[in-house]
């Protein structure tokens, strides 16, 4: 929802709001904040609150090193694990340079900019994510172990699976935050869950991914657990994806298949991003990750799956990334591929069913 200024300053004093994380990713999409009180919003909303872009990995050196955030208004949310007396609330940021201008390396700028041209060209897109986690309990000292929280399979019920109420209290949280999870279940692997988002715009996408991320970790640490993103974290288990569900809309029927096209042909560059790390590539190619440039709307191992769906549900499914992908670069990438895709009426080869 879009808040003005002066709705979000009535807000936090009738909340009884005393700290606002301003939020923001650095380049690998790791979320950061500087938590300001409430008297500095004016500050912010008109200047910006200053940061040290040195200490920030990609962000710059010591020369030029003051960037600068700016709130958005829309992105207001109360944090609920934090108390009810002298509550936390959060709002994502644009980073600007001292003159105003965006800086290069933000990437929810750069998300911005892919669905502003999208626009231009009358194409619409709309994401909705898949993440996968593994439960770790912790040792005596409260660091985490590789001991799986429980021993149970994919779409198990208690008593084997143990992760059915952390995932009540992480939806529950989430939808107290504006967030609307669509399902979530245990997955193959032991101490591994799911939880699935209904599709939305880009960036509100995006947002929610790095804020289910924290989310979720919170929530494993309140119960004593340690909540793993990793791509692989247990040899010969299951990887843990970050699949991603796309919708093209746009006037024709063909777009869907275009854009499809254009990511097929762009996905070996983007994989760098799209599954940044080493342990990435243990996954690729095993449990149903995918491992060659493929299609398909029957064989669901492939890297593109066409979900059996009409209407406005009708998307096609990334099976490659991993949640070490930053997300708004992650969709930002997939846009312009996609585009890329239209522009050149882009056909696809014989799906691999």
């Amino acid at each position: 929802m879009n808040y003005s200024k002066d709705e979000i300053k009535q807000y936090v004093a009738e909340e009884d709001i005393k700290f606002i994380r301003l939020a923001f990713c650095d380049l690998s999409g790791r979320q950061k904040n500087i938590s300001i009180h409430p008297d500095e919003l004016d500050r912010a909303f008109t200047y910006g609150i200053a940061f040290d872009a040195s200490a920030i990995p990609g962000f710059g050196d010591e020369v030029h090193s003051d960037l600068f955030l700016r709130p958005d208004t829309a992105t207001l949310s109360l944090l609920p694990w934090r108390p009810d007396r002298g509550r936390v609330a959060r709002m994502f940021c644009g980073i600007t340079r001292p003159d105003g201008t965006p800086f290069e390396a933000d990437t929810r700028q750069l998300l911005r900019k892919a669905v502003a041209d999208a626009e231009k060209m009358g194409v619409t897109f709309a994401f909705g994510t898949e993440m996968e986690f593994y439960l770790f309990q912790r040792d005596e000292a409260g660091e985490p172990t590789r001991i799986p929280y429980d021993r149970a399979g994919y779409m198990d019920i208690a008593p084997e699976d143990k992760g059915e109420n952390v995932r009540r209290e992480i939806c529950l949280t989430l939808e107290q935050m504006g967030i609307r999870p669509e399902s979530s279940h245990h997955e193959e692997g032991p101490g591994q869950n799911e939880v699935d988002f209904r599709y939305s715009d880009p960036l509100s996408a995006a947002d929610n991914a790095v804020t289910f991320l924290t989310v979720v970790k919170t929530i494993a640490a309140r119960n004593g657990l340690y909540a793993d993103f990793s791509p692989r974290p247990l040899e010969g288990r299951p990887g843990s994806g970050f699949h991603i569900n796309m919708s093209v809309q746009g006037g024709a029927e063909a777009l869907m298949h275009r854009a499809m096209g254009g990511i097929l042909d762009k996905i070996t560059d983007m994989t760098l991003f799209l599954n940044p790390t080493e342990q990435s590539y243990s996954r690729l190619g095993a449990h149903k990750a995918p491992k060659y440039i493929s299609w398909s709307s029957n064989n669901r191992s492939q890297l593109i799956r066409v979900p059996a769906a009409s209407g406005e549900y009708r998307r096609f499914e990334l099976r490659s990334p991993d949640c070490t992908a930053n997300p708004y670069l992650a969709f930002a990438l997939l846009i312009y591929a996609g585009l890329d895709g239209v522009r050149a009426a882009s056909s696809l080869p014989a799906p691999a069913d």
